[in-house]
């Protein structure tokens, strides 16, 4: 029972944050859409250990893009800031690939000719 319940918990904050990313400029929402992904995918069979941090991690992510995502309601996409910086300490918890991920990850979503070319529909 308790598995199931964990199961059910991932996919609710899976689809959320992904609902989330909708409110995201297009070119964030791709590339954190598919970083979501590949990291939930990443970590279906880690340890409980590494599932507890995991799992709080991505909570206050989603806890602060709902809340960023509130705070715009009614601005200019344009002036919206997205994200909170990286406390120093945090880097300590992170092991050397995820270092190495982090700053691809940075790298890719602060270039000022992004590597997605995607246009919204517009109906």
């Amino acid at each position: 029972m308790a598995a199931s319940a964990h199961v059910s918990r991932v996919r609710s904050m899976y689809k959320r944050i992904l609902v989330l990313h909708r409110f995201l400029p297009i070119d964030l929402k791709a590339l954190g859409d598919q970083y979501v992904k590949d990291e939930f995918r990443r970590h279906k069979t880690a340890s409980p250990e590494v599932v507890k941090s995991f799992m709080a991690e991505w909570e206050n992510y989603k806890d602060t893009l709902q809340a960023q995502v509130l705070e715009s309601a009614g601005e200019r996409l344009g002036t919206i800031k997205f994200g909170t910086d990286l406390a120093e300490g945090k880097l300590n918890d992170f092991q050397g690939d995820q270092i190495g991920q982090l700053y691809e990850l940075m790298l890719e979503s602060t270039k000022p000719n992004r590597q997605f070319n995607i246009q919204e529909d517009i109906k």
